[in-house]
């Protein structure tokens, strides 16, 4: 599988040559990550899944089609370039920012999220979707497993549609847990890097790890940055490969990964994620 978040179009100068998102147009920053995904595609397994997770941004001069001060759609360009070159496009998770910095705008309202698509490279892949099944809360167990009756609405509903009239309480683990939607409540990273500035939070890969690969099973990262994958790979003894153009990320991200502890029996990485209503080198 290959979990990545590549850097975001027009947004930070990392000072490394041929560093991808200081394109001159959005559609030359498209055409560059493309390839890289092509690239990817061709490397993933049969039954990969690739988890990409990417920002938005305003347009600050008019490019063709897109004027000054217009939302550019970079994420939906992307995944859209993305399925035509074969892609399957499986599902848009939406990373609310619980703690998202504030914005001093005026005429729009503040940016709170980002996105993760999910891809896979064949119509079937592989995806544990009960390593990422989410408890339910208090309330919804309770509500299974009081005794159900006749007077209840839609009792007298077609077959098939009525409710569920079992007079026994719901105990089994199937109605302790859900599956898991697709708006993650995740705050910002905590974990700090000199010279890094942009890093993905554990907890929001944590889940992307999980479902979309087993143990033992390797991990790609080809936007390695801080070393985020890396680090959460390990933890859940996957191995992983980690590609970043800046040097002095790498030798970090070796040190980070480095003090990482493989930890047992597995959690489910969903457990503590508060819940919606809803080159420079190769480690």
């Amino acid at each position: 599988m290959c979990v990545t978040s590549p850097p975001y179009y027009g947004l930070r100068d990392y000072g490394e040559r041929g560093q991808i998102g200081l394109e001159q147009t959005p559609q030359e920053y498209i055409v560059r990550l493309t390839k890289v995904f092509d690239e990817v595609k061709r490397v993933l397994a049969d039954d990969g899944t690739l988890w990409l997770n990417i920002g938005d941004t305003y347009a600050n001069k008019p490019y063709k089609s897109v004027k000054q001060k217009d939302l550019i759609g970079i994420p939906w360009m992307l995944a859209f370039a993305l399925r035509e070159h074969g892609w399957y496009l499986r599902s848009d998770i939406i990373w609310h920012k619980t703690n998202a910095f504030p914005e001093a705008v005026r005429d729009r309202p503040a940016k709170c999220y980002e996105h993760i698509f999910l891809l896979a490279k064949s119509p079937k892949y592989y995806f544990d979707y009960k390593a990422i099944q989410e408890p339910i809360k208090a309330v919804t167990e309770a509500r299974y497993t009081r005794v159900r009756s006749g007077k209840a609405k839609y009792s007298n509903a077609p077959i098939g549609q009525n409710i569920d009239m079992n007079t026994q309480a719901i105990t089994d683990e199937r109605r302790k847990m859900r599956r898991c939607k697709d708006v993650w409540e995740v705050a910002t990273n905590t974990f700090k890097m000199d010279e890094h500035f942009a890093m993905f939070p554990e907890k929001l890969i944590e889940p992307c790890i999980l479902a979309g690969s087993k143990e033992g099973g390797v991990v790609l990262d080809p936007f390695f940055g801080s070393g985020t994958t890396g680090a959460v790979a390990k933890r859940l003894n996957r191995e992983c490969i980690g590609i970043d153009i800046n040097p002095r990320y790498v030798e970090k991200a070796e040190m980070r990964i480095a003090e990482v502890t493989p930890e047992k029996p597995y959690r489910n990485a969903m457990e503590n994620v508060p819940r919606t209503t809803a080159g420079g080198g190769t480690i």
